[in-house]
């Protein structure tokens, strides 16, 4: 089949054209109801028309168009066939040329009507005084009980093997009944029919090649941005793809595509990047316990040698450990997988246990380390990660501030919120870098980042924590 069925664009154009083609089967339906509908109304309603305007030509003038006598007794006695086009004869002759204008007019007025139109008079006995041309040697059939006088009764019947609407009325002195064949209106009505079943085929055709035209043009940018995404890999995602126009859907697409690759590259690099710096990072510890060991194995050495080495390698074990431990409890943060132990914390105590165990390391660098508010604050929390996502902060702080500076604590609460806060005197950090200080292993400054014993994940763990408790941690400062 030279259709892909799987293909957007074939079945936008066959879902397009199942609609199209119930859309014109029951506009079909519809018409053809509506219009038989309409047919029989317009029918009926000049059937009536007719009759009434028989009636009303015809009752005025009663005296001058009713039969003679002996007309009538010779129908009764069927001598005279009723096969005649006109009316009968007249008694008296003074009369007869009146009689003969006024059916002359109703003649005419008949011949005026459509071909198949039937009119036929009877009068008070039920003889048929005039039948139009048009009925032949037929006669129309009404049972003289179904007419009711000046009313006008609709009925349908039988002649010649065709049925025929009927509409009848009467007054005193006879019954007119007007009639036409319903043939006419199934001839119309077949010929709808069949136009609808030629039309709808060709409809529904040239729906289905527009539709798969329409629908080619419309998604030749869905192909262009699916060639275009094909040649991006992990090796190229600095490309992009062109969009001409970004305010369709097409153009939203192709946008949100361009974006997802933009967040990819961004992740590619830092997955490079921390990969890099892991492996640099715990190397480094490594390769000290390496180089201490192979050196304490070349020569003999005394035992406060032997002490100094394995306190060297003992050092660069609970570096390595501390690393290891981080970057796992970051995985598991990544996997969401990392338990919490909630309770009433209170973060007023939490500060003070925070601010006496930093005390030591500030005055160890001669560091001024002050508290200068610490407001009563109780929250629902993980204790265990509240008391390291302080002391990471303080540390970093006690770290990066030069001897002789000064680090100060405060702990406010504002409205619902708590606010702990971290001042000092260090280094100050560039507007361009503060945004990424809490991505991993990221360092402003990585010489004496190291010299400092930092690891580069401390920030990247507070902020973890604080959003684990529904916060947000922020830095402001400018370089030294």
């Amino acid at each position: 089949m030279f259709l892909r069925l799987r293909s957007v664009r074939t079945r936008l154009s066959l879902w397009y054209t199942l609609l199209l083609l119930s859309t014109l089967v029951l506009f079909g339906v519809i018409s053809y109801y509506f219009t038989g509908d309409t047919l029989s109304e317009n029918l009926d309603r000049s059937l009536k028309a007719e009759a009434r305007w028989m009636r009303d030509f015809i009752e005025p003038q009663a005296s001058k168009v009713k039969p003679g006598r002996s007309a009538v007794d010779a129908v009764l006695r069927k001598k005279v066939q009723p096969q005649f086009i006109g009316p009968l004869p007249m008694d008296d002759d003074s009369t007869t040329q009146e009689a003969d204008e006024i059916w002359s007019q109703i003649f005419r007025h008949s011949l005026q009507s459509p071909k198949k139109t039937y009119i036929q008079f009877l009068d008070n006995r039920g003889t048929i005084i005039y039948r139009s041309p048009s009925l032949g040697p037929d006669s129309l059939v009404l049972p003289p009980e179904t007419v009711f006088q000046n009313a006008i009764t609709m009925t349908t019947q039988e002649v010649s093997g065709q049925m025929v609407r009927v509409a009848a009325t009467a007054d005193q002195n006879f019954t007119y009944i007007i009639g036409y064949p319903l043939s006419d209106l199934r001839d119309l009505l077949d010929n709808l029919y069949v136009i609808f079943l030629i039309l709808i085929p060709i409809a529904l055709a040239v729906s289905f090649v527009g539709g798969l035209a329409l629908a080619k043009k419309s998604l030749q940018p869905v192909d262009e941005i699916t060639r275009h995404a094909r040649r991006i890999t992990a090796e190229n995602l600095d490309q992009t793809i062109a969009v001409p126009n970004v305010d369709d859907e097409i153009g939203r697409l192709g946008a949100t595509i361009n974006e997802m690759i933009r967040r990819l590259h961004e992740s590619f690099a830092r997955v490079r990047q921390f990969s890099a710096d892991a492996s640099h990072e715990l190397r480094t510890p490594l390769t000290v316990v390496r180089g201490e060991i192979e050196l304490a194995l070349r020569t003999k050495k005394s035992p406060e040698e032997y002490r100094r080495v394995l306190e060297s390698t003992l050092e660069e074990t609970l570096r390595l450990t501390s690393i290891i431990d981080n970057l796992l409890t970051l995985a598991k943060a990544d996997r969401g997988r990392v338990e919490s132990d909630l309770s009433e914390v209170d973060l007023q105590h939490l500060v003070d246990e925070v601010f006496e165990d930093c005390s030591i390391l500030a005055e160890a660098k001669n560091i001024s380390l002050s508290l200068r508010t610490n407001m009563p604050v109780t929250l629902v929390g993980d204790k265990g990660r509240l008391h390291q996502l302080l002391l990471n902060l303080v540390d970093n702080a006690v770290k990066y501030t030069p001897p002789g500076g000064q680090v100060t604590l405060s702990l406010d609460k504002r409205g619902n919120l708590a606010v702990f806060e971290v001042a000092d005197t260090g280094i100050g950090i560039p507007v361009e870098e503060q945004e990424k200080i809490f991505d991993r292993f990221y360092r402003v400054d990585k010489a004496r980042s190291r010299e400092l014993g930092g690891t580069g994940l401390g920030l990247s763990i507070a902020k973890w924590i604080a959003e684990l408790h529904r916060g947000s941690i922020r830095v402001t400062s400018a370089p030294q």
